[in-house]
């Protein structure tokens, strides 16, 4: 192909792609199929690939991330950034509304009130239509360069659409949230756990870790989303007149604008508006701490001006959190399956949010060092939704002589040197494979659901098998005889049996689960099927280098270091010589029914099945070719549904998704 065709041909496919990017994840009205989807992708890449010189900034292919090897760059923002003044309550709402009152004596206002989401304020800047610059908003006055950490969040368009009655200004700088749905926080969370890395607090800390990073290919996995909701720089454009006025405009740019803004005649329609979200506020996808009021006439806002600080013609009205106050009976440090130290935070017992709780995860120690918490303080603890209740701030520092909390140098339960890697951000490990902790954690993981599936090897036996010493790793499980457990408390006749006949049937699982159930740090479930499907074997995995890993489309740097590095341990030859010895199943089975009429469906599930597990049912799906995912949209195909359904269902009628009960299910999957 000569450059000419290829130029005409990259920009065709760049034109599509950035269109279906919108209907997917702005519109939430998907047009094409992922797979066909990924062709368009592919494509382009190959052809960017043979003429480099072609590839532009805005080009859909940017989106997946690059490395940048220095620190973020600091952008001074050509409009001040500001940050919003707080209301508590309706009266002081209405005090705001007398000092506008008194600043626009005689004239009518409108107001437009926004969900106030809880995420992560950026600024982008577009010349042309085209984006060039992204920002935090740091300080108000400078911030630091995110844009190629931006240019991985799909609804944040590369190039606006043309709209005849708006052309593009020569700049436009759009001010946004960055934010993170709550499913997908939820998920990362689960991920992190599963590779032993240090959980994130909230929605918002994971957010603003992931537009900071360097890497940026790391950002582009975790989900983010965004939402325009004000303007800053308006160069050579058509002016607005009304602040609706341009998040109209920003919708037919291609922006992303909340729903849920609305219009408001009077302060009594804002107050509505108030009350009825912060009713709803745990039935929005994303987490939201409040309402944003803002008068909508731009002349009037101009004419109210600001403090130093704030707008005076916008204002924050905050929802009430689930609060408490309970003091810090001690700070103790738990030490995880893959050696990852956490340090939690023992509490006075206290109900908040209808819950009594006793203990809050600290997460790391870099958020023990930013809160100044220590035995004996009184501290402020928030419970908002399903998020991990956590500690807000020290509300009164305790008396005495109480010692600040430190990052301990040895391990607290084999008492080996603690370590830090590098490359890591705030975890700090114990690197004793045979510390007694990481063993009962790591073998409870080998026998839970989703690996080995061996009932009846809890956690309660896992310790007594540890303390008797007939259990050093795990792999001395399939050596285990009749008469250890009947060493064991609780353990007769029947219920030996039963467990040494639950690890026999263990032996026969597939690699997949085999390689979750190893622990390797970094590895969920969903890699370890990967890297199954891929290599088939386990001796294949063994031999293999990091740039085999990396290789391969869901595994990047990092697990790919510890895949190798994990392989690469004597200890771990040895380990998996014994696993062998003891005859556990070390291939995978390879998928053959690929391609057929269900292949890349997707299919979710809610209810209780009667005669599958959901373990069980999603292996079905898997071996179909088709995939089991967490929520309804659009896009599901299937919605399978068990005794007491909860509100996927309606949401699948409400989207038009096929509705299968258990019977249906079976008979399509067989077919």
């Amino acid at each position: 192909m000569d450059k000419t065709r290829a130029q005409k041909e990259i920009a065709e496919l760049s034109e599509q792609i950035e269109r279906h990017n919108h209907c997917y994840y702005v519109l939430s009205q998907p047009t094409i199929s992922d797979k066909e989807y990924d062709i368009l992708l592919k494509r382009l890449i190959v052809l960017e690939g043979q003429f480099p010189e072609l590839r532009l900034l805005t080009s859909p292919t940017q989106r997946v991330g690059t490395k940048v090897e220095e620190s973020a760059k600091t952008v001074t923002h050509r409009v001040k950034m500001y940050s919003l003044d707080n209301t508590y309550s309706v009266q002081e709402l209405r005090d705001w509304q007398n000092r506008i009152l008194k600043g626009l004596p005689g004239q009518d206002i409108e107001y437009v009130a926004e969900l106030k989401i809880d995420g992560v304020s950026a600024a982008l800047t577009y010349e042309e239509g085209s984006f060039v610059l992204g920002a935090t908003r740091g300080d108000g006055a400078t911030g630091e360069d995110i844009t190629y950490n931006l240019k991985t969040i799909r609804s944040v368009p590369l190039r606006l659409i043309a709209d005849k009655k708006y052309p593009f200004p020569k700049v436009l700088e759009v001010r946004g949230e960055i934010y993170m749905e709550k499913e997908d926080f939820k998920k990362l969370n689960e991920e992190r756990e599963k590779k032993g890395e240090p959980l994130f607090v909230n929605p918002r800390n994971a957010t603003s870790g992931s537009v900071k990073l360097l890497d940026s290919t790391v950002t582009a996995h975790r989900k983010l989303n965004s939402f325009v909701h004000s303007f800053g720089v308006l160069e050579g454009g058509k002016e607005y007149e009304t602040h609706w006025e341009f998040l109209n405009v920003a919708k037919s740019y291609g922006f992303r604008v909340d729903s849920h803004s609305r219009l408001c005649a009077s302060l009594d329609e804002v107050i509505d508006y108030c009350r009825e979200y912060e009713g709803k506020r745990n039935t929005i996808s994303y987490e939201v701490d409040g309402v944003v009021v803002k008068v909508n006439s731009i002349r009037q806002q101009r004419k109210l001006g600001a403090t130093l600080k704030s707008p005076r013609w916008a204002v924050a009205y905050k929802f009430a959190a689930h609060q408490a106050t309970t003091i810090v009976e001690d700070i103790l440090v738990q030490v995880g399956r893959t050696g990852v130290l956490t340090p939690v935070a023992q509490l006075q017992p206290v109900e908040c949010g209808g819950v009594t709780i006793a203990r809050a995860t600290l997460h790391n120690f870099d958020e023990v060092k930013r809160l100044k918490v220590k035995k004996g303080d009184r501290v402020l603890l928030e419970r908002a939704g399903d998020v991990i209740p956590k500690i807000i701030k020290v509300v009164e520092s305790s008396k005495g002589a109480a010692v600040s909390f430190n990052v301990p140098k040895e391990c607290p339960e084999c008492g080996s040197l603690i370590t830090k890697q590098k490359d890591e951000e705030v975890a700090y490990r114990c690197p004793n494979l045979s510390c007694p902790k990481q063993m009962e954690r790591g073998l409870v993981h080998f026998a839970s659901r989703k690996a080995m599936d061996i009932e009846g090897l809890g956690e309660a036996v896992v310790v007594q098998l540890l303390e008797k010493g007939l259990v050093k790793d795990l792999a001395d499980i399939y050596f285990l005889k009749k008469e250890d457990l009947l060493e064991l408390d609780l353990f007769a006749d029947k219920k030996a049996d039963n467990l040494l006949a639950a690890i026999k049937a263990s032996k026969q699982q597939s690699l997949s689960r085999f390689l979750y159930a190893l622990g390797i740090a970094n590895i969920g479930e969903k890699a370890a099927y990967t890297l199954a499907q891929r290599f088939l074997a386990l001796d294949k995995i063994m031999e293999a280098k990091a740039a085999d890993f990396e290789g391969i489309h869901e595994v990047g740097t990092v697990m790919a270091r510890s895949i190798e590095g994990y392989f690469r341990q004597q200890s771990t030859k040895k380990l998996i010589e014994k696993f062998k010895k003891a005859r556990v199943n070390t291939a995978e089975p390879e998928q053959v029914l690929r391609g057929g009429k269900l292949s890349g469906k997707k299919f979710v599930f809610t209810g209780e099945l009667e005669s599958l597990t959901r373990d069980a049912a999603g292996a079905l799906v898997k071996n179909i070719g088709a995939e089991v995912v967490s929520s309804i949209s659009k896009n599901t195909d299937f919605l399978v549904a068990g005794a007491r359904p909860g509100s996927k269902y309606s949401k699948a009628t409400e989207f038009g998704v096929k509705i299968l009960n258990e019977k249906e299910f079976k008979e399509l999957v067989n077919e």
